[in-house]
């Protein structure tokens, strides 16, 4: 039975995705649509090139994509020489990438990754500690006073059974102190555009982590062994026994999000629902951490953070 939808006209948004060489049949008309052409248009208006996808149809033009290998060698998908540089000393130097999971060529050429976004969002605040301390004071309520570090793809310790014993890591660490001196920390999970679809990995350490958490409803137990519950709850263990095995004052983890995506949004909402207690658990949106940037700096990168990421007003006005 021929699909209804084909016989549909064109709305704005499909024509717009198609102009910009951005029209992926499987997002669907609602935000995974409008991310990839936003991306598109931002690289557009940066003079770059689009990249190529490879698929069983052969090869074809994907604006959300940047060439290779140029993409890799000049740094195109980020927004600063900072965080440019910050990816030369993660990500190229083989050394310090060793144990990290860095998704290549995805990091260099993919407008769309959360990897390059996580750089692109906290890279400037790295090299910028007083910043990173005043947005996260004011982001943790307090609960940070000072961050001394800020790190990418960080675990504290890969397969190691004494933590998750699985290759679960954080997108972004924050290191810090609480109010009383006390060592503290934030562990975030960045989403973009993901719907948060996956497989679910099973592991007898996550049951005894979640018990010695006593955060979790037992009744939530089979959502958290599959989508979209198990990855965040995944990160949510890692944060927790990393806390308890420290030893910190203080340690949650962050599910971080654009809040017009109903993946990630319902996601979270269903997450909260699912605890006793949401002490080492916190979900904010992108919108609110670019705020919170912005009331502690003027400086251009955070605007063009906007602009590339969240300003979706701007396919309105096209």
């Amino acid at each position: 039975m021929e699909n209804i939808e084909d016989k549909l006209t064109l709305t704005d948004l499909d024509k717009l995705a198609h102009k910009y060489h951005a029209y992926v049949k499987s997002d669907g008309r609602g935000f995974r649509r409008k991310a990839r052409i936003l991306q598109s248009i931002w690289r557009e208006e940066q003079g770059y090139r689009p990249g190529i996808h490879k698929g069983p149809k052969g090869e074809r033009t994907l604006g959300s994509r940047l060439p290779m290998p140029e993409a890799q060698e000049i740094l195109s998908n980020y927004l600063t020489e900072n965080i440019r540089g910050g990816v030369r000393a993660e990500v190229l130097d083989p050394d310090k990438s060793k144990e990290k999971l860095y998704a290549k060529p995805r990091i260099f050429n993919d407008l769309l990754s959360s990897q390059p976004l996580c750089f692109n969002l906290f890279g400037e605040m790295q090299l910028d500690l007083r910043l990173a301390s005043a947005a996260f004071r004011q982001l943790s309520n307090c609960r940070l006073d000072s961050v001394t570090a800020i790190e990418f793809e960080w675990s504290p310790g890969k397969s190691d059974p004494k933590y998750t014993n699985d290759r679960s890591a954080f997108d972004v660490y924050i290191l810090g102190k609480t109010p009383s001196g006390g060592d503290a920390f934030v562990g975030i999970e960045v989403k973009y555009h993901e719907n948060l679809q996956g497989k679910a990995s099973k592991n007898e350490r996550y049951e005894e982590i979640a018990r010695l958490m006593n955060c979790f409803k037992p009744e939530c137990q089979d959502q958290f062994m599959r989508s979209p519950l198990h990855q965040i709850w995944r990160d949510h263990l890692l944060a927790g026994i990393h806390r308890l095995v420290g030893p910190f004052e203080d340690g949650f983890f962050v599910f971080l999000y654009p809040k017009d995506n109903p993946y990630c949004s319902r996601a979270a909402a269903s997450y909260n629902q699912c605890l006793t207690s949401v002490d080492t658990f916190a979900a904010w949106t992108l919108e609110d951490v670019v705020s919170t940037i912005r009331n502690h700096t003027s400086d251009q990168w955070i605007d063009n953070f906007y602009d590339r990421y969240l300003d979706f007003n701007k396919l309105d006005r096209m």
